[in-house]
This record gives C-alpha cells, structure tokens and sequence, in this order.
C-alpha cells in the first residue's frame, strides 16, 4: 500500500524545483534583457522592452507558485530560509518592484523622464539578479552564515547574473532582427565566457565547501554514474558557443539553439543541486520530511497543486504561442 505520509513531501518538493527551474529560465531572459538595456539605443531599448513586454507578468508567476509551496507544504523550512536571508530577500523584492514602476513609467511618464526610468530598469534588474545568486549560494552550502557560506553565495551573486545575460542575448537572438540582433550576437560571445569560468568556478567550489556534496559526487559507485551530467553539461556550453559564432547558423534562423542550449544546462544544473540536497530541504539541517506540513494538509493542497500548475503550464503556452514571432517597437495603447 502507498505510503502518501511519505510520497506527498517528494510530490511538492519536485513542483517546488519545478517552478523555481521554470521561473530561472523565463525570468532570467526578463531580468537579462534588463541588464543589457544601458548598452542599446533608445529605439532598440523599447524593441528590447517589447521583446519581453507580454510574457513577464507570466514569468513571475513561477517564483510566486515555487515560494507558495514552500510555505504550504515545507513550514519549518520556509521560516528558516526567509529568516537566514531576509536581506537579499527583501533586496530582490524591491528590485522587483523597482523592474515593475519602471516597466509602465518609461512611456507614461513622458520622453523627458524616460532615460531615467530605463536607467532604474536595469538597477531593478541587476539588483534582483544579484540578491538571487546570493540566496540561492547561501542555501546550496545550508544557511549556515558562516564565511565560507558568505564567500560561495558572494559567487554565485556575480555567476547568476552571467547567466541571465546570456539568457538575454540568446532570447534576442529569437525576438529581433536587424542591428540589434547583431548586438545580441555581440553581447552573447562577450558574456559566454565569463559565464562559462563561473560555471567552473561552482563546480571546483561546491564539493570544497561542503563534504556532504563532495561524498555524493566523489565516491563509487555515484561518481560514475554521475558522469553524463558534467559530460552533458560541457556539450551544451560548447553548443552555445557554437551557435554564437556560427554566422550561418544564425543568419538562418537557428538562433534559437543557444537558447535551447541554456535550459539544458540549467536542466542539468537543477538536476545536480536536487541531488547534491537530497534528502535535505536545508542541507545539514532539514529534510524533506521533517519540514513538511501534516499529511492531511498536504493532502488537502495536492488537489489545488495539481489543478493550479497545469492551469499555469497552460497559461504560460498560450501567450508564448500568441506572441511568437519578431518583437516590434512598444506601444502602450
């Protein structure tokens, strides 16, 4: 007989991961673009807005669900996490919202402010990307607040930002056409680098600050059957740079590829940190289990969760597919 005690916990601890993969992926472009907006002209800038304007609201809507879980169904673990980072929480809200002000009053407050509200644009989105890496750091090493915990989340701060970069870039590649797109291009190969050394660099630093990880990763039997992940992992990055150098590729509408490539390797990379926690919430401090709510009350919102999230998927399918094609300027009328 199913033990659902034991089997709900894991149910939404994959829809918590779930959402949060989906939210990194479509936000990180919507953030991305935000951190690239101060090096486009001011005609290119509202194309870029435009390239993002109908599906943002949506993105977000993937980090409200993934927190929501973890607050109904992991308690114990929600008011540990949101206690150890309340700062850098509180940092992404108001860089969120900052995003959100800005987004409206950079037509409607006139050209003569929009240039100020386009530079707040891109604070709001360098602050929010920033404060993201530094959670998502401190709660890979366990919230432990120590200075090893501090340095890796310090590290991951500047990583996570590469990454919505190149998410940036590589949605450009899809939305536009033209100069941009060949700045797109541009800003792709000047970031792929140094995305791709912070990316080693976490792989070098995550089993150094944790043993807990280092065992998982470096014992037999595990590291070998671990190996496709890595492996995996290296062919997508080399695909990316592949396809940003490849003018052919590109000038025949194959842009598409590098963004295809980032969510594989963000797959592989949720993948890897999923197991590196497993069985933890917290690392070294929480399981899944431990925090979870009662199982009638996890029970009760599995039938929520189950309508919720297909509702959401479909949702988020359906302006994808109503707005695909090439961005054009904004228009707020």
């Amino acid at each position: 007989m199913m033990d659902i005690g034991y089997w709900l916990p894991l149910f939404f601890a994959g829809a918590m991961g779930l959402a949060l993969l989906i939210y990194v992926v479509l936000d990180g472009y919507d953030l991305g673009i935000g951190l690239l907006l101060p090096f486009a002209d001011e005609e290119e800038k509202d194309v870029m807005v435009a390239a993002i304007g109908p599906f943002w609201d949506a993105n977000e809507t993937w980090i409200v669900l993934g927190v929501g879980i973890l607050l109904i169904a992991f308690p114990q673990a929600h008011g540990l996490v949101l206690t150890s980072l309340y700062l850098p929480v509180t940092l992404m809200l108001m860089g969120l919202i900052l995003r959100g002000v800005s987004f409206d009053f950079r037509v409607k407050a006139g050209d003569k402010h929009k240039g100020k509200w386009n530079s707040l644009f891109a604070v709001g989105s360098l602050v929010a990307s920033v404060s993201q890496g530094w959670m998502l750091g401190a709660f890979v090493t366990g919230l432990t607040g120590d200075a090893t915990n501090i340095m890796f989340a310090i590290l991951i701060a500047l990583a996570l930002p590469a990454l919505y970069i190149m998410l940036g870039a590589s949605w450009l590649l899809i939305k536009t056409e033209g100069a941009l797109f060949n700045k797109a291009v541009r800003w792709g190969r000047r970031a792929v680098l140094p995305m791709g050394g912070f990316l080693l660099l976490i792989s070098v630093a995550t089993p150094l600050v944790s043993e807990a990880i280092a065992d998982k990763w470096f014992t037999l039997p595990n590291a070998i059957g671990l190996m496709p992940i890595p492996i995996a992992t290296a062919l997508a990055y080399a695909g990316l740079i592949w396809v940003f150098n490849s003018r052919k590729i590109l000038d025949n509408g194959y842009g598409w590829l590098a963004f295809l490539s980032l969510i594989v390797m963000c797959v592989l990379a949720s993948l890897g940190l999923a197991y590196s926690l497993f069985p933890d919430i917290v690392l070294g401090r929480l399981s899944i289990w431990e925090s979870a709510s009662a199982t009638e009350s996890l029970l009760f919102t599995f039938w929520g969760t189950v309508i919720t999230l297909p509702m959401i998927l479909g949702y988020t399918f359906f302006i994808y597919r109503v707005f695909r094609g090439k961005a054009t300027d904004l228009s707020y009328e």
